[in-house]
């Protein structure tokens, strides 16, 4: 019963961790294409900046987890997967680092730099989260002492790519709705008409997805098990309907409500899907790394509990504040700090 539930959690914190930070690494991946001048530039970084540490605490949180309570699974990802997860690192080290380097030096050729690293280092970790995650779906070729046999290389098949790509334009649709309800002006506008014209790419790449998941992986057993799950993929396409209903008729803030509902119910699907597995092995099923046999100690589960149970729900709340806090547009240079 612990396991289930330490799963669930898993679970849940890397949904969370892809709503929140997915609007921050939105908005870098698209600032090369909506930002025309420094004023746009700037109300882009202030857009995000607020969040992104924060947002990215649910990160550690999803890591943590993992470690503590899957530690084999830990492991296994950490040692199969380190030149990606590598990456990932660097790229969100040069994405926060950009937030405060930019404005040190008043250089045109300086914030040139920096705003490319934040650009590429908003356009990476997406990329290759959905890699990342994608190969997970789909399952490793884990031998019996749970080794990755694969390299970079083979991560990047075309169902990890496919997942790569539908992560990248989740996140910049989400972005762009938020970007258009901090932004003012043509800022506002061209955040609005990207996230129209992102929609549809959305929508044709996460059918795309599922089509190849229920033919390529075994992520759909779970749901024809268990029909009722099924309101997981119906609350997706909820959302994202409701994303463009609201744009259309310009209420922002629950355009942005739907886009998180699809993100969560996307990685949860998958997540949900996998269960009772946390790693497949493609190799032989009986290599796979399960909630049981990856799992910590029931003590330690138990104490962890405790923790979450209290610490949780105060990130929760700051989440809350702070989004309610720093939502306001961004009119002027006075509403700036980056």
């Amino acid at each position: 019963m612990l396991e289930t539930i330490w799963f669930l959690l898993w679970g849940v914190l890397w949904a969370v961790y892809f709503v929140l930070d997915g609007f921050d690494l939105g908005m870098g991946t698209l600032m090369p294409f909506l930002a025309k001048s420094e004023f746009d530039k700037r109300s882009i970084y202030n857009a995000g900046g607020p969040f992104w540490d924060g947002n990215e605490v649910w990160l550690i949180a999803a890591g943590g987890v993992t470690f503590a309570a899957f530690p084999l699974a830990y492991a296994t990802m950490f040692s199969g997967l380190y030149t990606a997860l590598m990456m990932l690192l660097f790229s969100l080290i040069i994405r926060g680092v950009s937030y405060e380097f930019r404005s040190k030096v008043e250089s045109v050729s300086w914030r040139s730099l920096w705003d490319a690293c934040h650009s590429v280092g908003s356009f990476l970790p997406a990329l290759l989260l959905g890699v990342a995650f994608a190969n997970m779906f789909h399952g490793l070729p884990l031998d019996e002492n749970h080794v990755n046999q694969w390299g970079v290389i083979e991560l990047l098949n075309p169902y990890g790519l496919l997942g790569g790509v539908l992560f990248v334009a989740m996140f910049a649709l989400h972005g762009a709705l938020w970007l258009a309800i901090r932004a003012t002006g043509d800022l506002k506008e061209r955040a609005k008409a990207a996230a129209c014209k992102l929609w549809p790419a959305v929508l044709v790449l996460v059918l795309a997805f599922l089509a190849y998941s229920f033919v390529h992986t075994q992520l759909f057993g779970n749901y024809m098990k268990n029909p009722h799950l099924f309101l997981i993929l119906i609350a997706a396409v909820a959302g994202l309907l409701a994303a463009r209903l609201y744009l259309g008729a310009g209420q922002l803030w629950k355009a942005w409500a739907g886009s998180a509902v699809f993100i969560a119910c996307v990685a949860l699907f998958g997540v949900v899907g996998l269960f009772p597995s946390i790693l497949i092995s493609t190799l032989n099923p009986a290599w796979s790394l399960t909630i049981h046999n990856a799992a910590s100690s029931t003590l330690t589960l138990k104490i962890m509990l405790g923790v979450a149970l209290v610490f949780v729900p105060i990130v929760i709340a700051y989440q809350v504040w702070s989004l309610k806090t720093f939502s306001e547009p961004i009119k002027n240079e006075g509403d700036m700090e980056y």
